[in-house]
């Protein structure tokens, strides 16, 4: 069931990046986030954006087909093109521009990203490739702000990272975030549940911008947060990866589990690419291997 999930999502990021006529009729969204800092939305992984002084940074790069909307997008900020290229983690959603972008400005992400798209050598040419990788993290100093990104063990994938903009007070949480709604944790990939939940809780302990007053956070998918939103968000996840856990103690089926009353708070959660059915499949999935 890992594989079939890991495959789900592969087959349908790759697909959509390869048809441009789906993307014909979106449009790219600007919001000031804080500061220098902006968030793109578009089809796929919201962008993040530095424009100031010393040029352009973003963070993803969603897909291909979208290049011309995103740059055009960035032009309007009056900062030129990209210099830089951060990436979150690998799926073709955050990364399907590399190719694009990569041609003008440097793509910086942890090296299990640069190996998993290298991987997939059929789609990803060398110019979507990051040249500049890390094991634990990276420090870029620009735009009069001080951007960390931080590699988190694994959770969504095993080369997820989130990246946080001191100054400014931003986080982008890269798909360790989905506002509103259940993630997707790709087990395929060396994601882990409990790895994800952890990294969300630890979010709030282990980085310093989370303290102050007023941060705004950057989903990878849904709308621009607040700490109140993620803390939502963990809250729900943590919620339900305790029923699901219990559960599988009682030796209930998944299909028990998903018809149960429980998931009725929850109906508005299962309503993006990961419906409650398909949320279940992921946590039990894990959870029911370690019983």
């Amino acid at each position: 069931m890992k594989i079939a999930l890991t495959t789900l999502l592969t087959v349908l990021l790759f697909n959509l990046a390869g048809a441009q006529g789906r993307f014909d009729t979106v449009d790219i969204k600007t919001t000031h986030v804080a500061g220098s800092v902006y968030m793109l939305e578009g089809a796929g992984g919201n962008i993040g954006v530095s424009a100031g002084a010393d040029g352009v940074l973003i963070i993803d790069s969603q897909f291909g087909p979208l290049t011309p909307k995103i740059e055009a997008a960035i032009a309007k900020l009056g900062k030129g093109k990209p210099r830089f290229l951060l990436n979150t983690h690998w799926h073709g959603d955050h990364t399907g521009g590399n190719e694009n972008f990569g041609k003008y400005a440097t793509i910086i992400a942890h090296e299990n990203v640069r190996t998993r798209l290298a991987a997939k050598s059929a789609k990803v040419v060398k110019a979507g490739l990051p040249v500049i990788t890390f094991q634990q993290g990276v420090t870029v100093h620009f735009n009069g702000d001080t951007i960390k990104m931080v590699k988190l063990p694994p959770g969504h994938t095993d080369g997820d990272c989130i990246i946080f903009f001191k100054q400014a007070n931003v986080i982008h949480m890269g798909d360790h975030f989905f506002a509103g709604r259940f993630p997707y944790i790709d087990l395929g990939s060396g994601g882990s549940v409990r790895g994800y939940l952890t990294n969300v809780e630890n979010t709030f302990a282990n980085l310093p911008v989370t303290s102050k007053p007023g941060v705004k956070i950057i989903p990878g998918h849904g709308t621009l947060g607040k700490k109140d939103d993620l803390e939502k968000f963990r809250d729900v996840i943590r919620a339900s990866v305790d029923f699901v856990e219990r559960a599988i103690r009682k030796g209930q089926s998944k299909e028990d589990i998903k018809a149960a009353a429980f998931w009725g708070q929850y109906k508005d959660w299962g309503t993006g690419f990961i419906n409650t059915g398909r949320w279940v499949d992921i946590v039990y999935n894990e959870l029911s291997q370690q019983k």
